[in-house]
């Protein structure tokens, strides 16, 4: 068949002629639901468990970092939070690393990656990290075990107020990640394994 042919099949199917301009796209349609902050949290922590992964709210975020990082390496990110927090300044936290090779070095080694993140979405429970020098994305990724500590003004309902609030995405970074629970994979014989390509542990705080 020739490339003639089934572009003309292609037009007749949607109603278009040779030469003919193609439509204005429609208009961008988002739905935001009305939300609670109490709704979003319980959705939050609901929907992570369900992914086998770990959640709770609490004022003293450093505390429960503490005690789950007790006797382990862990690196941080450079999120201001995180230090307003108290967290950057635990014993055995590395943090404020800004050289590529150094930071990937030390993330190898951590047991434990620390970071906030830029939006959480309620909805499915996921985070959503901004690749940034304040938030790399190593730390998240590489060591066995990722610890989000996450303000509670951050949690949206779900990626429709995620897109009204940052419509562009690439215009801040290039990369955005969302993370759904533990990272997890399955062979062709649906034999589910987790920490293949990313912590096989997650735990959400949200303060």
């Amino acid at each position: 068949m020739s490339r003639d042919n089934i572009l003309h099949r292609i037009r007749t199917a949607i109603g278009r002629s040779a030469g003919q301009a193609a439509a204005d796209p429609p208009p961008v349609r988002l739905r935001i639901p009305e939300v609670d902050m109490e709704s979003r949290i319980a959705s939050m922590i609901a929907r992570i468990e369900a992914l086998a992964g770990k959640a709770c709210r609490s004022a003293e975020p450093c505390a429960l970092v503490a005690a789950a990082i007790a006797g382990k390496k862990a690196v941080a990110s450079n999120a201001p939070y995180l230090s307003e927090c108290g967290i950057t300044a635990l014993p055995g936290v590395r943090s404020g690393i800004t050289d590529r090779d150094e930071l990937r070095e030390v993330c190898a080694a951590a047991d434990v990656g620390i970071t906030s993140a830029d939006y959480a979405l309620a909805d499915t429970g996921s985070l959503v990290m901004l690749s940034s020098p304040q938030e790399a994305r190593l730390i998240s990724l590489l060591p066995p075990s990722h610890i989000a500590v996450v303000p509670r003004e951050r949690i949206l309902t779900g990626l429709d107020e995620l897109f009204t609030v940052l419509p562009n995405p690439a215009v801040r970074t290039s990369s955005m990640v969302l993370i759904t629970g533990p990272s997890r994979t399955a062979d062709i014989e649906q034999i589910l394994v987790r920490g293949v390509h990313g912590p096989g542990q997650i735990t959400v705080i949200m303060v």
